[in-house]
């Protein structure tokens, strides 16, 4: 009998359109002989539809017109969705046996969704709702991994309501470290609402945009490095991939460089030595292990011309696009999307 999955996307955050190429990516390659697909949308007002239409292409179609209302339950009796097949009939009950979330940044990547698959008592693809919840959080990261001594950039968190006092937020940052720094909202995926910062009126510039996207702001210290990348795969005994490089069109892989710039690139087998590779490689783990990761994780780090590596960051609901590598890193190691995806539904728990 095929298994019942649940497949999440859209979602209310900024990275909507990309979980679209993400959940096309996926739909388009998961193994029909083995699941039985149930695809709900989250529309950005966050209404929840289930797609009815044919085509499976989620960034072509205009999918919200081909969906009927759908809700998962959190009552863990329920163990479904329930659909409204047309207006005033009672809602009829689709069973579900795993929920496959493709929601990337707020409302998806941060654990409110993992909240609500526990509440169903729902077996759910990735990690659970602490290692989603800090894990979104850039600051609270930082925080976990300096637990296990992953040497990473130095840090300032400011508040938002800091910002009321920009004399008071400038001076605590410039006496931590020296110019230029990145500027990122703790949390917001895809590299919204980061800059860059040379000078004071570039500072408070970039704090008043991160403060668009998130009320905890992070203030890191500019590392000059290789940006790279490694994807975790795995519960207890994990598969790590081989280390990929990103090489950027603009100034900082920020969103539009990475989805919008097609001389942005990603290359699956960095050219580093091998000792830097397993040392990343164990980096990786250990910043899994950290969060207290599951299923799957994108961990990214900077590697400095002295050749000496830095921690950047980790993604628990990495993107699944064409271009995206975590399912590229994989490929390359011998493990096709197909096998990829059953084997993260494989991996599914609560």
């Amino acid at each position: 009998m095929k298994q019942s999955i649940l497949l999440l996307f859209g979602g209310c955050s900024s990275e909507h359109e990309v979980s679209l190429k993400s959940a096309t990516t996926i739909i388009n390659n998961i193994d029909k002989t083995k699941y039985e697909i149930h695809p709900v949308g989250i529309t950005k007002a966050g209404r929840w539809l289930l797609y009815t239409g044919n085509d499976l292409d989620f960034t072509k179609n205009d999918w919200e017109t081909s969906s009927i209302p759908a809700i998962l339950s959190p009552d863990a009796t329920h163990k479904g969705i329930w659909v409204i097949k047309e207006q005033g009939q009672e809602p009829i009950r689709v069973n579900i046996d795993i929920v496959f979330p493709v929601l990337h940044g707020k409302n998806g990547e941060d654990g409110t969704i993992q909240g609500l698959c526990k509440l169903a008592q729902i077996p759910f693809v990735g990690c659970g709702v602490l290692a989603s919840a800090v894990s979104m959080d850039k600051a609270f990261t930082k925080i976990v991994v300096d637990t296990k001594s992953v040497p990473q950039a130095k840090f300032v968190i400011i508040k938002e309501k800091e910002l009321k006092d920009m004399g008071a937020a400038v001076k605590k940052i410039e006496q931590a470290f020296p110019y230029p720094y990145f500027i990122k909202p703790a949390n917001a995926g895809s590299s919204v609402g980061i800059s860059k910062a040379k000078n004071k009126e570039e500072l408070i510039a970039g704090l008043y945009e991160a403060a668009k996207h998130d009320a905890k702001i992070l203030v890191e210290e500019t590392i000059v490095g290789r940006e790279v990348e490694t994807a975790v795969l795995g519960n207890e005994g994990l598969l790590v991939s081989g280390v990929g490089e990103i090489l950027a069109a603009a100034e900082f892989y920020d969103f539009d460089a990475k989805y919008n710039n097609a001389d942005s690139k990603t290359v699956v087998d960095a050219d580093l030595p091998q000792e830097t590779k397993e040392k990343i490689r164990g980096y990786a783990r250990d910043v899994f292990d950290a969060v207290e990761g599951k299923g799957l994780s994108r961990v990214d780090f900077f590697v400095k011309e002295d050749g000496s590596i830095i921690f950047n960051e980790i993604n628990t609901l990495p993107g699944f696009t064409s271009i995206s590598m975590y399912p590229m890193l994989f490929d390359a190691a011998g493990l096709g999307i197909k096998e990829l995806i059953s084997k993260l539904i494989e991996l599914a728990s609560l």
